[in-house]
């Protein structure tokens, strides 16, 4: 009797296993499969070519393109938000450490909103970019801007917990036994974050190839220049072309479940890397 309690410590497991496998069902499963069955209706040379079009191979140049400078620039600066708010003590830290979950509570269009009116010719940035030549609004540099805004938390958010929990005694030997703070950093440091980083570099980039709502107000929608391929399916379903959707759709869903292969491998990674290091 004890070992059958121990098996299923909340109670009513059976109910509340089959509610959320029910919403999970309906969410999720019942969405990717209808998908599935619109792709199945299509042969594959009609499939082919919807997702091989000049139109569709430039919405994947641009978004991919991206999704992966926005994952470098949120990298650098996620990693070294991460340290600040770990390693220094500030006024106005809370509010920092605040404020990097904001892109995940303000909605996307909203943020594109702002982002539009702050590059703007007269807006806050803008008035002094444009001049020198530098245009953010309506051109991928726009769509880069608003993939940063709203995927930097993923880096941080990773890292941080990391830092938190690192033990500062290989520190002070390393420090004892007169090392730099780059070898400190570099040998001691980077290996025991670095499974966490690469995971949080991942989700970056995964967030930011199924942008929408803060990339179609900054960008300008211009095919073949600054139409991401969230647009394109949202195009092609105004137009009632489900079939055009559904292939593009596939494509991204492919995507993310490579990206997600590779986040499951690397959380794999960090447990026998801890598992090792103890």
């Amino acid at each position: 009797m004890a070992q059958k309690r121990s098996k299923h410590l909340l109670p009513g497991f059976g109910l509340t296993l089959g509610v959320s496998m029910l919403y999970l069902t309906i969410i999720i499963v019942l969405p990717l499969l209808a998908m599935l069955l619109k792709l199945g209706g299509m042969g594959w040379e009609d499939f082919w070519r919807i997702v091989a079009s000049n139109r569709s191979l430039a919405a994947y140049r641009i978004t991919f393109t991206s999704a992966l400078v926005a994952t470098v620039f949120n990298g650098a600066f996620g990693l070294l938000l991460a340290w600040v708010l770990t390693r220094y003590s500030f006024p106005g830290k809370r509010m920092l450490d605040a404020l990097v979950d904001l892109p995940f509570a303000l909605p996307t269009a909203v943020a594109g909103l702002v982002l539009v009116t702050l590059f703007a010719n007269t807006g806050w940035y803008g008035q002094f970019l444009e001049p020198n030549g530098f245009k953010v609004n309506y051109t991928q540099a726009g769509i880069i801007v608003a993939m940063t805004f709203t995927s930097i938390p993923f880096v941080v958010r990773t890292v941080q917990p990391v830092l938190e929990e690192l033990q500062t005694d290989l520190e002070e030997v390393a420090r004892t036994l007169g090392a730099t703070r780059w070898q400190i950093f570099a040998r001691v440091i980077w290996p025991t974050i670095l499974p966490a980083f690469m995971a949080g570099c991942v989700l970056s980039f995964a967030r930011s190839l199924g942008e929408f709502g803060a990339v179609v107000f900054i960008a300008g929608n211009l095919p073949g220049l600054t139409e991401i391929v969230s647009l394109l399916i949202f195009i092609r379903l105004d137009e009632y072309n489900y079939e055009g959707a559904a292939a593009l759709a596939f494509v991204l869903l492919l995507a993310a479940f490579l990206t997600l292969l590779l986040t499951n491998a690397l959380q794999a990674w960090q447990v026998r890397y801890a598992e090792r290091s103890r």
